[in-house]
Order: C-alpha cells, then sequence, then structure tokens
C-alpha cells in the first residue's frame, strides 16, 4: 500500500462544512474530513455512519436516531447524542446553508423541528409537517466539535470525525491523514489533494504517476494502460428556467412545445463534443423514482402542431437570460439552441450576464426574461420538488409554474414511509413533469475520473462525489 495517495481536482479548498454546496470536488474534501449522522452509499441509497440506526414514526414527522458508541471527533473529543443536537441545530440558523444568494437552505426545512438528545447516544428530530425525506437534508449535517466550530479560525485548521483528518492547509493544497480514533483506518494511507483548474494538467499528472486520482475528467480520456477510467452521469441537470408567471410560457403547450422542438443529441455533439445525456425529465436519470429508460422528448411535428393550436406558428420572440459561465458552455449552449428553434418560427433574443452571483440573484428575484440558462443540482427529488416547482412554497428558483397533480403527489411523498412507495409516488411525478414540463430540459454531462492502481477502492458515487468505497460500506442498516 502506498503511503500516500495524491488527488488531483478542479479545487482544492475547504469551505463550511454545513454550507449547501453540489459542487463536487468541495464535497468530497467534506465527505473525507467529516461525517454526517447518514451517508449516501455508491449506489445513492442511504447507510449508516454516525448513527448506527434510524427510525420514523407512522406519521413522517418523529425520525429517531441511535448512534455508534465509542465515536470520537480526531482531537479525541467523544461524540454523544448532544454532539448530534448541536450540528442539527447549527443547521437551523439562518446564515447557514446559503447558496448563491438563497439563505437559510436547511432552515427552510429544520427552522421549526424540534431537536432534542433524549439519552446519551439518542438523538430526536421531529418537523411540524411530514418529511419523510429528511435524510436528504442531514445527509450535509455533519457532526462538529461545539466549544470549536464557531470561532473564527476554525476553517484554518478544522476538527472533523470523519475517515481522515486533515493536517495541513495551503493554497491549492490539502494533507489528510488516518482518523487516529479508528482500528479500520489504522493502514489507510495519506491524502494529498491538489487544485489543478485544466482538466489536461490532471490527466497529465496520473499518466505520469505524480497523482493517483483525477477527477472531472472527459469520457474518452486515455489515463495510460495501468490507470481506470470510470464514467459517470453528472446529476447536475443544465435546463432553462421558463418563466411561467408572464409571457408566453404561461401556457402550457408552448413549453410543452419548446421542449419536443429540440434535437439534445445534436446539442450533446455540438456543444459538449458527445459528453453529455439528454435529460428526459426534471431530474437525471440516477434520480430517486426516475426512469432512467424514460425515450427521448423530440418529437418536432408535435411541437409543430402545439405551436399552430397555440396560435405560434406565424412567430415568437423569447427574452433570453444567458451567464457567461457557470456553466461554461452557456453562450455556445444558447446559440445553439437559437439555431435549433430558428425553424420553428422562433427567435431568441439574448442578453448576456457576465456577472454570475448578480444573475444569480437576478433569477431568485424572478426578474428574468421568457427563459433563463441554469441548472437543477440537488440530488435530492423532494427538495427539487419543494424548491424549485411547488407553487405553494415559491422557493428560491420557481418561476411561476403550477401543477396541482405534482404537489398531490409531493404531499403524499412527505407522508410516505415505506421507501419503495414513496419512490412510486416520485415515478409518477417524473412522468408529470415529461408532460408538463417548468423548465426547457436539455442535459447532465458525462464526467469521467482517473484512478491508479494504488487508489482501490475509491469510486465516483452516484451523486457525482469522489468517495471511498469501503467508507460507504463500513456499516449495513
Amino acid at each position: 500500500m502506498p503511503e500516500a495517495i495524491t488527488i488531483v481536482q478542479s479545487r482544492a479548498a475547504l469551505r463550511d462544512p454545513q454550507d449547501c454546496t453540489d459542487q463536487a470536488d468541495d464535497l468530497a474534501l467534506l465527505e473525507a474530513a467529516f461525517e454526517a449522522l447518514v451517508r449516501r452509499d455508491a449506489g445513492g441509497r442511504y447507510r449508516p455512519a454516525a448513527a448506527e440506526s434510524w427510525s420514523l414514526s407512522p406519521d413522517a414527522r418523529r425520525w429517531t436516531f441511535r448512534l455508534r458508541p465509542g465515536q470520537t471527533f480526531h482531537d479525541g473529543q467523544p461524540i454523544d447524542a448532544e454532539t448530534a443536537r448541536f450540528a442539527i441545530a447549527r443547521m437551523q440558523r439562518p446564515e447557514i446553508g446559503a447558496t448563491l444568494g438563497a439563505p437559510a437552505v436547511w432552515g427552510q426545512y429544520l427552522g421549526d423541528a424540534t431537536i432534542a438528545a433524549t439519552g446519551p447516544l439518542t438523538l430526536e428530530i421531529e418537523t411540524p409537517k411530514p418529511t419523510a425525506d429528511l435524510l436528504d437534508v442531514l445527509a450535509p449535517g455533519y457532526l462538529l466539535p461545539p466549544d470549536l466550530t464557531d470561532r473564527p479560525d476554525f476553517l484554518a485548521a478544522p476538527i472533523g470525525s470523519g475517515p481522515y483528518r486533515i493536517d495541513a492547509i495551503a493554497p491549492g493544497r490539502i494533507e489528510m491523514s488516518p482518523h487516529p480514533g479508528r482500528a479500520e483506518s489504522a493502514a489507510k494511507p495519506k491524502l494529498i489533494w491538489l487544485e489543478m483548474p485544466d482538466p489536461k494538467d490532471r490527466l497529465a499528472a496520473v499518466r505520469a504517476g505524480a497523482a493517483q486520482i483525477a477527477t472531472r475528467l472527459a469520457p474518452d480520456d486515455d489515463p495510460g494502460p495501468a490507470a481506470r477510467l470510470q464514467a459517470h452521469v453528472d446529476p447536475v441537470s443544465i435546463i432553462y428556467l421558463l418563466n411561467a408567471a408572464s409571457g408566453p410560457f404561461r401556457d402550457a403547450r408552448l413549453r410543452r412545445a419548446v421542449n419536443l422542438a429540440l434535437d439534445r443529441d445534436a446539442l450533446i455533439a455540438s456543444v459538449l463534443a458527445g459528453a453529455g445525456a439528454p435529460l428526459r425529465s426534471y431530474v437525471s436519470g440516477g434520480h430517486f423514482g426516475a426512469d432512467p429508460a424514460a425515450p427521448d422528448l423530440t418529437d418536432r411535428a408535435a411541437a409543430q402542431a402545439l405551436l399552430r393550436d397555440a396560435g405560434c406558428d406565424g412567430g415568437l420572440a423569447l427574452t433570453v437570460d444567458c451567464p457567461t459561465r457557470l456553466p461554461d458552455e452557456a453562450v455556445a449552449l444558447t446559440q445553439a439552441v437559437a439555431a435549433q428553434l430558428a425553424p420553428f418560427g422562433i427567435r431568441l433574443d439574448i442578453r448576456y450576464h457576465d456577472d454570475r452571483v448578480a444573475y444569480a440573484e437576478r433569477v431568485r428575484a424572478k426578474a428574468i426574461g421568457d427563459m433563463c440558462v441554469f441548472d437543477s443540482s440537488p440530488m435530492s427529488v423532494f427538495r427539487v420538488l419543494n424548491e424549485k416547482i411547488d407553487s405553494r412554497w415559491q422557493g428560491a428558483w420557481w418561476q411561476g409554474y403550477a401543477n396541482a397533480k405534482v404537489e398531490a403527489l409531493l404531499d403524499r411523498g412527505r407522508r410516505a414511509v415505506d421507501e419503495r412507495a414513496r419512490e412510486a409516488l416520485y415515478a409518477a411525478a417524473f412522468r408529470a413533469l415529461r408532460d408538463d414540463p417548468p423548465w426547457l430540459y436539455l442535459y447532465n454531462r458525462v464526467r469521467a475520473a482517473a484512478f491508479a492502481p494504488a487508489a482501490q477502492g475509491w469510486t465516483i458515487r452516484q451523486d457525482g462525489v469522489l468517495a471511498e468505497t469501503a467508507a460507504q460500506e463500513r456499516f449495513s442498516r
């Protein structure tokens, strides 16, 4: 076994462990150094982590977690139910969990919850409303030492309880060693995380033996004869949000028509050099309740018929807001979409935005034109439905869409304690949102990671995050 494994990523910097983020590079670091009550396994299902077991009351409101005995932070401090209570209560605070101008992402689910340590190793969380998908929110609820976490210098030398402790932090470099309090970690190598923004440099590092893992590569990259390449579908969905509050996209026929008009395979070929998977509904095929075998949405004859039926066969002008980065292909993508829609008499008047944060604020303020380039990142189907599609909630990224059938399915899903029953409800929502789309669905990127033989046991999970397989499977429920 090597003394150290070097991992090269596009980013290697720590953030507040309880930030709401979909950045896979950031999450890989957090998953290595910190531990929550539960953790996703390689296939996307939840497994025990700091909690060895849990149960949910029949009304889907009261969660009871039993923590594993004998756990410690990296500095030797013991972990108990009061520690876990502090971590989840911290997620209730309005300044925690902000992302792209949307404050208190976790607080909207946990803000009114009652959190109590009812025994030395027993934690109870009771929510005002049924929340059968609460694990989606708790997965980034990393346990943190109550006496250190809110100190201004915490991120300079953070203390967690994950498989690895952080030994040194420098710009673009983070060093970790195995958790000294875990017997199963004793023989593990150290980890060195390096920031390499250029994917060509990351690939070259693996080929030269300077790194054992490289993430966010192209699926046709050649990592060399000894390394393996693992391709995966990035769960972040690239879309256009459609303004259903005002303008032409109040008409469901037009929302459906633009979805039927696009040839997604051609877009992927021209914009991503083929490294993408067509989006068939509001989430990727790897999401809970999704149908990865759903047929292609493209039907140009049906699109033309819907445009005629809506009285728009004579031409339609749409105002489109487009950032110049994030996604970095946004400009080329919008131009390619414009070219595909032009034969239908649809003209795009494009407004470009260089300031990505200000752009997100514009979207959150619901000040877009008729449509705007965006993405949908949560791996949680529940969160996507609740925060972006439910007209009763009117979340940060909601743009005026309403579908009573989907909202009823979401309500039933919130109450469905049985996982299979809940999955069936979300499968019905997947189908319903194919028929009545709130957005213009485009694609998920296909990415890859390279692993040298020394990195055996590491993988990319279904949520796109690099993780050590052994760490995911230590406990069975």
